[in-house]
């Protein structure tokens, strides 16, 4: 069943029952209007509790209905609504753990509500791209006033059910229930079954003292912070008709916002993201059951930028770890980055010092292999060279214990080789975080040909337990991002060739939302590093065509930031990026020696030329079975690469402004005799969609 009923004397309790949240799909929507049904028509029944089993209250809706015809199936959530708040005997919520969302707007149905201290509670639809659906935006203000229903709407953060309570006038919450919820709800319930007219929140007032000048306020404030995303704003105005209009009018006007919104681009982005992220997790033949090593301690090889990094994920997760280094020069830096990292975090007050120091208190180092011996996970964060990984993996061959994960962090090399410098290729994985590993959300999982499954399910497992989006990747060079990234800058650099300037480029692409164009991001990367790579490309893969703009620049020593002088100009101390007359100028000089004369390059061709050159070598990664679907790869942009999330990835973006148009700009783009009209030939997978009137996604 997914609600359970019993009656407990004269109450009878309606369960929620459908996991992991209790989403409000169908079935249970169904079941759940039949207990109510029962409870009305039994004459012993004096008053109804409604909760939620397992850990949730409630999270919402059942994301596994998204889009599909049951979603709106009778009784759909507002019917429910309507049941609860038309019932002729009370009903009481309990509500606890989760109250999200639908959740939360069948509670503000009820005729009561008691929390458990704990209960996170929000309406989170603004993350999706959505107003609140079912009388969210009517409702809450009117229990909660509109300042604080505003904020929570507008930001889709949960509170703290005992935060909420202790707010002077609220009425969301009638009692915070220490102990058993449900025997105190049973007793409030017991309390209350007699009382009469039966309170409904849609009968409550909500205003603001200073009203249209308060909201017009909110939404220039809401509007220059959500920049390319409409349904902040569409929730300020849909408060606001709770303090002007009718109740029903309110409501026909917030169905009409969430129906306009559900069509918007950026909607259909932000939910292809939300699904996205929750499919990357799943992998095709590695089932959801398959066992996962258990995960106690933690090695890293190598304190430098990265090291520092990875071993600080899982000190904030509670899990030790040792640091081994060659030198204790070396720890003792890198141990002192991370100090400075977590006092930063303590100064600004999103750490508390004890916390600091628990975390710290979880940190060993070591200067000799044998103490690392025990770890569970030993991840290497060492010099990107085949050689360096070369010795350590065959050390950890040697100490490591039988069935340790060994993991490495390369971001191109090729991970099968790696795995055959031991004789245990099926421990062997790639974990590739991104700088700083602390921060960035994305961990590429490498999946070599011999890696086990249950190495897979566990990396995956860990990932989670440490806060980040982790994506699997087969192996090839660069994996998904770098691969796809390299295309991208070969693009940006012919583009110099062609006429347009660095700072043309950064400002379109950024424009266009990104959150740092190439040559900034080469910049602050260090150009050295594609330097290297193209050097190693000129000998293994002569016959790709590069612009050698690049190399000019590091020739001249300029290698970004850590130079004070790259792409851009910098002063010391600071990351201002300012347009250098040098670099113009040997772009001129580099022009003139090609015999190029420079042409004007719109912003339209700069973003197109980019951001196709992802989604044209994204088609041959899923047509290679380097990435298993589309959102994977999308994934790894959202949360690695800065692509903008109100695009939904490159793949995702593609599908929108139209597949068939994507291959006709490349035709064009093609015609163009100083790019690389080889490269413009669209993958076979995306010419297979186009002819079939298919998408990626």
């Amino acid at each position: 069943m997914n609600a359970n009923y019993e009656v407990r004397g004269d109450v009878a309790v309606i369960t929620l029952n459908n996991p992991p949240v209790n989403g409000l799909g169908f079935d249970t929507r169904k079941a759940f209007a039949a207990g109510v049904d029962r409870a009305v028509d039994d004459p012993a029944v004096r008053a109804i509790v409604i909760t939620g089993a397992g850990k949730a209250f409630s999270g919402g809706a059942d994301i596994r209905e998204f889009g599909s015809p049951k979603a709106l199936a009778e009784p759909n959530l507002l019917s429910l609504i309507k049941l609860l708040e038309d019932c002729p005997k009370p009903v009481v919520a309990a509500l606890h753990s989760v109250c999200m969302g639908g959740g939360l707007e069948l509670a503000l149905g009820a005729h009561y509500r008691v929390a458990a201290p704990g209960t996170n509670i929000a309406l989170p639809e603004v993350k999706i791209g959505l107003v609140p659906g079912a009388g969210g935006t009517q409702r809450l203000p009117r229990v909660l006033g509109v300042e604080t229903a505003l904020n929570m709407i507008v930001s889709g953060e949960p509170v703290k059910s005992e935060v909420l309570f202790a707010l002077p006038g609220q009425k969301l919450l009638d009692r915070l229930i220490e102990g058993d919820l449900l025997d105190g709800a049973v007793t409030f319930a017991r309390e209350v079954a007699d009382r009469r007219p039966l309170p409904r929140v849609r009968d409550l007032k909500a205003a603001h003292p200073q009203g249209d000048a308060y909201f017009q306020f909110a939404r220039n404030t809401v509007r220059a912070m959500a920049k390319h995303f409409p349904a902040p704003v569409r929730c300020v105005d849909c408060v606001e008709q709770s303090t002007k209009a009718k109740f029903d009018d309110g409501m026909v006007y917030e169905r009409a916002a969430f129906l306009a919104l559900m069509m918007t681009p950026e909607c259909k982005a932000l939910r292809h993201a939300f699904f996205g992220e929750r499919a990357a997790s799943k992998i095709p033949d590695v089932p959801e059951d398959t066992p996962v090593r258990e995960i106690r301690k933690v090695a890293v090889i190598g304190a430098g930028t990265m090291g520092g990094g990875i071993s600080m994920n899982f000190l904030n997760a509670g899990i030790p770890v040792t640091i081994l280094e060659t030198s204790q020069e070396a720890l003792d830096r890198g141990v002192g980055v991370m100090r400075r990292n977590y006092e930063a975090q303590v100064k600004k007050g999103k750490l508390k010092p004890e916390q600091y120091e628990q975390r710290m208190a979880l940190l060993s180092t070591t200067l000799a292999y044998d103490d690392i011996r025990d770890a569970d996970l030993v991840i290497e964060a060492v010099f990107e060279d085949m050689g360096v990984k070369e010795q350590v993996f065959r050390r950890l061959d040697e100490v490591m214990k039988p069935g340790a994960i060994l993991a490495s962090n390369t971001s191109t090399l090729d991970l099968n080789r790696i795995a055959s410098f031991t004789k245990r290729p099926q421990d062997v994985v790639g974990m590739h975080f991104f700088s700083p590993a602390n921060v960035m959300k994305l961990l590429e999982v490498v999946r070599g040909d011999k890696t086990a499954k249950d190495v897979l399910a566990t990396v995956m497992a860990i990932a989670k337990k440490i806060r980040k989006t982790a994506v699997v990747s087969g192996v090839c060079d660069g994996f998904i991002g770098n691969r796809m990234l390299e295309q991208y800058i070969r693009q940006a650099m012919f583009m110099l060739d062609e006429g347009a300037t660095p700072a043309q480029i950064d400002k379109a692409i950024e424009a266009f939302g990104f959150a740092m164009g190439p040559f900034r991001m080469s910049d602050l990367a260090g150009n050295d590093i594609g330097w290297a790579i193209r050097k190693r490309r000129y000998v293994e893969k002569p016959e790709i065509r590069y612009s050698r703009v690049g190399d000019r620049l590091c020739e001249m020593g300029r290698f970004g930031q850590k130079t004070g002088a790259g792409w851009y100009d910098y002063q010391p101390g600071k990351r201002d990026a300012i347009p250098s007359p040098v670099v113009e100028k040997m772009i001129e000089d580099h022009r003139r020696e090609l015999g190029i004369a420079p042409r004007a390059i719109g912003d339209e061709e700069i973003v197109q030329r980019l951001v196709f050159a992802l989604v044209n070598e994204g088609a041959k990664i899923l047509e290679e079975g380097i990435a298993s679907k589309a959102s994977d790869i999308d994934m790894v942009y959202l949360t690695g690469y800065g692509f903008p999330l109100h695009r939904g990835g490159p793949m995702c973006y593609a599908d929108t402004f139209g597949l068939f148009n994507v291959v006709q700009a490349m035709k064009r783009f093609a015609r163009n005799p100083h790019d690389d009209a080889g490269f413009w030939t669209p993958a076979p997978l995306l010419a297979k969609l186009v002819a079939e009137s298919r998408t990626f996604t």
